[in-house]
């Protein structure tokens, strides 16, 4: 899981650092928390056969005659051999791990030295520069599916794209913070859209007030989206149903993109 934190916020209402800082701590200590609870209750629900996420999108998959078989493993996990080995028993055709980079880097490197031949497939969270480097020179295949490829022609993503890097190459800082390259993860395509959708809604709603801002977005539209037109539907959830998928090239170290892939084509 991931939790945001508002950091303008916390800087906003602090009067010094030091009270800065003890409101972060403050903040990343319920954060912690939260996680560990949504792990608790999602492990539960698991292993109750009542995972709720899942009803909506493996529908269609269990008509097609398919089956999923759901492991969960304690937190600090470190060895997964076992987890590994009861998918090479079971005959899995793929194994899904939507877990932490500091899980997924342990998991491929054990799966590829136990010479698997089954794809790893993750969420979003895997589109980050630790699972390229634990795939580098390995014989396995890690697919990704997130919200944004940094090829994408259109006007508004190709100038993002170009100004992000060239923030990012201006400053070894910056470089470094983002992984050595200068590669644009998704998450950066969609912080970038979120603040000026964020920014679009207050200025519809001409009002800071949370209701108002509620009341706007299912009219709202907001064409230049650097990850395409955002829009919302009438309880003010964004209208995406567009996953890219994205290959992890254990040669170059970079995601290779494999294709789109939308809901109502599943």
């Amino acid at each position: 899981g991931v939790v945001t934190i508002n950091m303008p916020r916390i800087a906003y209402l602090s009067a010094t650092p030091e009270e800065f800082y003890k409101r972060l701590d403050h903040m990343m200590d319920i954060a912690a928390r939260s996680l560990d609870v949504k792990r608790r209750v999602i492990s539960k629900l698991l292993d109750e056969g009542l995972y709720p996420y899942t009803k909506r999108y493996l529908g269609g998959f269990k008509t097609n005659s398919g089956e999923v078989i759901a492991e969960t493993f304690p937190e600090g996990t470190s060895d997964f051999t076992a987890y590994i080995n009861n998918a090479v028993k079971a005959g899995a055709d793929a194994v899904f791990a939507p877990c932490a980079t500091t899980y997924a880097s342990l998991i491929i490197d054990q799966a590829a030295s136990m010479n698997v031949t089954f794809p790893l497939l993750a969420g979003d969270t895997w589109e980050s520069s630790v699972i390229l480097d634990a795939a580098k020179g390995k014989n396995i295949d890690v697919y990704v599916s997130t919200f944004f490829d940094e090829n994408d022609d259109g006007a508004a993503a190709a100038e993002f794209v170009s100004g992000f890097k060239a923030w990012l190459n201006e400053n070894a800082d910056k470089k470094t913070n983002n992984g050595g390259n200068d590669i644009v993860a998704a998450v950066s395509a969609l912080g970038f859209d979120g603040y000026n959708v964020a920014l679009a809604a207050l200025e519809a709603a001409g009002s800071i007030e949370p209701a108002a801002i509620v009341d706007v977005l299912p009219s709202l539209v907001y064409e230049n989206a650097v990850t395409g037109a955002i829009s919302f539907d009438e309880i003010g959830d964004a209208k995406k149903d567009m996953a890219y998928v994205k290959h992890a090239n254990t040669e170059t170290g970079e995601f290779d993109f494999v294709k789109t892939q939308s809901v109502s084509g599943l």
